[in-house]
């Protein structure tokens, strides 16, 4: 019997990633958008616009119950992948009443209308974060590191954690948690601080006398590539049975790291095109987020095949052959 995908967040950097892979394993794919509309296609739709013959979308919001019980009872879903949120670490400070509402509500929701549908043995996946880990108790982190969130983004992470993981243990769900550490890509949105720097990298090498206006340039994290992750999601809901997953690549570097690597590579300083903007500084800093992956290499047999450099690399090159 083929398999049914539903992925919620499939616009996004994963979810088109996710999308493209479901698809090579012979799945039939759905997604939910807000809405279909043509005019979509060169804007909200672009990291999906290859494969959009190939897919079907829906039209739904997680802040609707009705619209996502109607949607998974139409298409009958053998697994459900949640990563639609608001995601933007450094916006849930400016507006944490809807980042707390979408991603906390919307999980309950999901959880809830995949519960009615029990009988169907539907495989559920929820994306969690480092962020959840926060000011972190340890370096590195593994699934046992206790939490402590920093913002109201990790703080909705934490609790979508608790609500997958209360429904696979209350209502003996198939639902796995993955908490990712940072993963990129040349689809990453351009709010995102690697995004930022590649493209201004590429605009930079292009003629561009704009200065890169950077925040806490100190800040380390475990960054890898959102190709690589969209697969351990994957694994997860192939396994047997469910289970929470630390996703990463053991390795952390600076921001300042990212930036050095990226003005290296089209052979400029970074010293000579970044400015320190203190706007930019969070009011609650995470410093160091770094991931122990050993349960997903030995249960899951997951490990990332992307390095950093070569991250960067992409990235930038996406980036210049987009200016160009």
């Amino acid at each position: 019997m083929k398999k049914v995908a539903l992925i919620t967040g499939i616009t996004g950097q994963d979810g088109s990633y996710l999308a493209e892979l479901l698809l090579s394993k012979g799945y039939e794919v759905h997604g939910i958008v807000r809405r279909v509309a043509l005019e979509d296609e060169t804007h909200r739709l672009w990291r999906i616009r290859k494969i959009l013959k190939d897919i079907n979308l829906h039209a739904g919001s997680l802040e609707s119950y009705a619209s996502l019980f109607n949607i998974i009872l139409k298409i009958k879903p053998t697994e459900v992948y949640h990563l639609a949120a608001q995601s933007y670490v450094g916006y849930s400070f400016e507006d944490e009443f809807s980042t707390l509402n979408i991603n906390i509500n919307g999980t309950h929701y999901l959880l809830s209308a995949v519960k009615e549908f029990a009988d169907r043995k539907i495989k559920f996946y929820f994306a969690g974060s480092s962020e959840m880990f926060g000011k972190v108790k340890q370096i590195p982190q593994n699934e046992d590191t206790v939490f402590n969130p920093r913002s109201s983004y990790g703080i909705s992470k934490v609790t979508g954690y608790y609500l997958t993981k209360n429904y696979r243990e209350a209502y003996k769900l198939h639902a796995s948690n993955g908490i990712l550490f940072n993963h990129e890509s040349p689809r990453r949105g351009f709010e995102f601080v690697t995004r930022k720097i590649s493209h201004a990298v590429a605009k930079i090498k292009n003629g561009s006398k704009e200065k890169l206006k950077l925040g806490n340039m100190k800040a380390k994290r475990d960054w890898g590539h959102a190709k690589d992750y969209v697969e351990a999601m994957w694994l997860m809901l192939q396994k047997d049975n469910p289970g929470d997953y630390v996703v990463g690549t053991g390795q952390e570097n600076s921001v300042e790291e990212f930036a050095k690597k990226a003005f290296n590579h089209v052979g400029l300083n970074y010293k000579d095109h970044i400015v320190i903007d203190q706007k930019l500084i969070r009011p609650s800093e995470v410093d160091t987020l770094l991931a122990d992956t050993s349960k997903a290499k030995k249960i899951l047999k997951w490990e990332p095949k992307v390095s950093f450099d070569d991250l960067v690399i992409d990235m930038v090159e996406s980036d210049l052959k987009n200016i160009n």
